[in-house]
């Protein structure tokens, strides 16, 4: 276990890496398509009026600190102003967001959020935009050794050439977005204000048939200083049980629909209702003679008339036939002895 004089000296180390090892998104690619991303290192500073990235101040590359998570900053970085075009993209579809650089040292989770704009992207009030998150990676592998990091989300970044990509819900509504892709570095993280945050936001004209619209939450009300995946130690995996121990900071995942369409295959199986007529046969043999048979039952019906003509009564037609033949055959005989006489 490392000391606590250990920790702040790795912490010390990467953070006096350059500040040249921050970075930006320099290049959003869609269906083919790439954009160029907006580059805060370069003068003059402002919205660019082919750009589909929004704009910010941080000229260092710089971050917004974990103590200010409740200011305007943290929702698409240092006096961000919203970005003047909108890409394409079908909902279903998958959006490349690559980055200048990255520094090895600055361990975090790779979180992506969706806004609805409710309009023109170009002219929304950032602080209204209220954010759902849509996908998340946090640590992947424990340190194998007393003060290292452990492989994090931000590796898998590096090793994709600086490339994340992040696919957009089939099932949401088309409309107006703000994507929001944020890095997080947490390698000062365990001194509580000390978490850096990189958002990147790009606007995002989504098309589809899907229906789904979740509600978000404003982007000063993400974080606080004090959640567990921002005040963090990366250098005391010995402490942890498994990755899933390092809880990802922010709202839970929006679950889209699709993955539970399955639920419901059972619904309609012929097997859920007995046939009709097994029903009626086995019951009608124990039915009285006298019972009248249902109109909803025609097996009933022709089973109970079949029992009650086997069973006639003292004024059926059964005992009067017989009576008539005789009578007509004596008349007969009378009428024939008549005629002799004559």
């Amino acid at each position: 276990m490392p000391s606590a004089l250990t920790s702040s000296l790795l912490a010390a180390i990467a953070g006096a890496v350059s500040v040249s090892a921050h970075g930006h998104v320099t290049k959003v690619t869609i269906d083919g398509k790439s954009y160029q991303g907006f580059d805060p290192t370069s003068a003059p500073f402002g919205p660019q009026p082919d750009s589909v990235t929004w704009s910010n101040g941080a000229k260092d590359n710089g971050f917004v600190l974990s103590s200010a998570l409740q200011d305007p900053d943290i929702i698409c970085h240092l006096d961000a102003t919203n970005a003047a075009l909108s890409a394409p993209v079908a909902a279903g579809g998958e959006v490349s967001l690559t980055w200048n650089q990255w520094a090895d040292s600055h361990k975090g989770p790779v979180i992506d959020y969706l806004a609805d704009c409710g309009g023109d992207c170009s002219t929304v009030d950032k602080t209204t935009l209220k954010w759902f998150k849509i996908a998340e990676a946090g640590q992947l592998e424990l340190g194998a050794g007393s003060g290292t990091t452990g492989k994090w989300a931000d590796d898998v970044l590096i090793q994709d050439s600086l490339t994340w990509k992040v696919t957009i819900p089939s099932s949401l509504k088309s409309g107006n977005y703000v994507l929001r892709h944020e890095l997080i570095a947490l390698h000062e993280a365990g001194t509580e204000g000390k978490a850096q945050m990189y958002p990147q936001c790009i606007n995002l004209q989504v098309s589809g048939s899907g229906t789904q619209s979740p509600d978000g939450v404003v982007g000063t009300q993400l974080y606080t200083s004090t959640d567990a995946g921002i005040l963090h130690n990366i250098y005391n995996d010995e402490k942890l049980s498994s990755v899933a121990d390092y809880k990802i900071p922010g709202p839970a995942l929006v679950k889209f629909d699709g993955s539970s369409s399955s639920n419901n295959d059972n619904a309609s199986s012929p097997s859920a209702a007995p046939a009709p007529a097994p029903t009626s046969t086995s019951t009608t043999p124990a039915q009285p003679t006298t019972t009248a048979p249902t109109a909803t039952s025609p097996v009933a019906s022709s089973t109970s008339t079949a029992v009650a003509n086997t069973q006639p009564t003292a004024s059926s037609p059964a005992t009067t036939t017989p009576k008539k033949t005789c009578s007509r055959k004596r008349h007969a005989r009378r009428h024939a002895r008549e005629l002799k006489n004559l």
